[in-house]
């Protein structure tokens, strides 16, 4: 072999042993595996609540970028809506989306998020005492006394709930005696203290029990939800206005060790999703409920506002309701001087600090305002 041979031919074995080398230095690339989630809410698929959830599940798949998929079933396709927590808790389920009230039996302390007027707190306030007052850690401490393995995410706080539909509008306190009423949480022991009969049925079942007479009147949440649940097709007269749910916000559940198995990166994505979807959800409702409020004017509902005397008798009632569960359920107590101190300190804050923004409405919106 001549020299210009011999070294071309060491040349070729140099960059052959080079390439080689280097093809193993090249980490093994593995192809992203998907987590999928089975979550079921406990609405019905047609009602604004379910497109919540999936609202949720979407920004998480979004950001999740192929690694993580939750899919949402609507209510009553794994388990009933009553029964989620259970559920989500064995690991039926993967997770879930509906209220804390709906979890009342199991601790009725449960339902303080979300039933009664939470000390004159709105919504969003009770959402800042859940998340930076002690709420959320009075809620884990209840979870866990029930040995119930789930995480819960509380958001998306939710616009004054009606007193409801009723078959017959009510103008005094002595109206409500005897009504067979639907309502959920501790609003089940308040409208008892006033007099009614009630019947804490799900979402889906409440149109139908009115239409046939099992009801005569009830409550369950916004314009959007109401329609679309069809309650102006069997009742014609809604009562605006209530302290009964006033403060209320969803829940989105996960199965604790479901959750604690991802990789620390996915569960940022769902704590940040979760506050993503409270902005989204709440911005929404003003768009869809004021639409639909107009639309249930056109389909021949009457409102009219709830009157003083039975707001009054509410707010007794709920003084009534709490004492006695207060009694023998130390966490109630808890819950309940928890969120006191933070209402007296935040709503004197936010009653001194905000404008009436009615009277602005007024002056350019009510009759004989300017035309501009």
């Amino acid at each position: 072999m001549s020299d210009k041979k011999t070294v071309t031919s060491r040349r070729g074995m140099l960059k052959g042993a080079a390439v080689a080398a280097g093809a193993m230095s090249v980490p093994m690339i593995a192809t992203a595996q998907t987590t999928s989630l089975r979550f079921q809410s406990t609405w019905p698929s047609k009602d604004i609540f379910h497109e919540y959830a999936q609202d949720f599940a979407k920004k998480v798949n979004d950001m999740a970028g192929g690694k993580l998929k939750i899919e949402v079933l609507p209510s009553g396709s794994v388990v009933p809506a009553f029964q989620l927590l259970e559920a989500v808790a064995k690991g039926t389920l993967d997770g879930g989306h509906g209220v804390v009230a709906y979890h009342y039996g199991k601790n009725s302390a449960l339902a303080l998020w979300g039933s009664g007027p939470a000390y004159g707190m709105d919504p969003n306030m009770v959402l800042a005492w859940h998340n930076y007052g002690g709420g959320k850690a009075l809620l884990e401490e209840i979870y866990t006394s029930l040995n119930l393995d789930v995480t819960s995410f509380l958001y998306g706080p939710m616009p004054t709930q009606p007193l409801g539909w009723f078959k017959k509008p009510v103008a005094k306190v002595a109206d409500m005696k005897g009504l067979k009423f639907r309502t959920v949480g501790l609003a089940v022991d308040v409208f008892t203290e006033m007099g009614t009969a009630v019947n804490p049925l799900p979402g889906g079942e409440i149109v139908p029990a009115l239409d046939r007479g099992l009801i005569d009147a009830a409550e369950f949440n916004n314009a959007s939800s109401d329609r679309l649940l069809g309650f102006p097709d069997v009742v014609k007269n809604c009562m605006l206005q209530s302290f009964h749910q006033s403060g209320e916000q969803f829940e989105i559940l996960f199965n604790k060790t479901k959750l604690n198995a991802l990789p620390a990166e996915l569960k940022s994505i769902v704590d940040y999703a979760v506050q993503a979807a409270s902005a989204d959800m709440s911005w929404k409702a003003i768009q869809r409920n004021s639409q639909d409020y107009i639309e249930l004017k056109k389909q021949g509902v009457k409102f009219y506002k709830t009157p003083d005397a039975i707001l009054r008798a509410q707010l007794e009632a709920w003084d009534k309701t709490i004492a006695k569960k207060a009694t023998g359920n130390p966490i109630f107590q808890k819950v309940l001087d928890s969120q006191k101190a933070f209402a007296q300190r935040a709503g004197q804050w936010q009653n001194d600090y905000l404008v009436d923004f009615k009277m602005a409405y007024n002056h350019y919106f009510a009759k004989g305002a300017k035309k501009s």
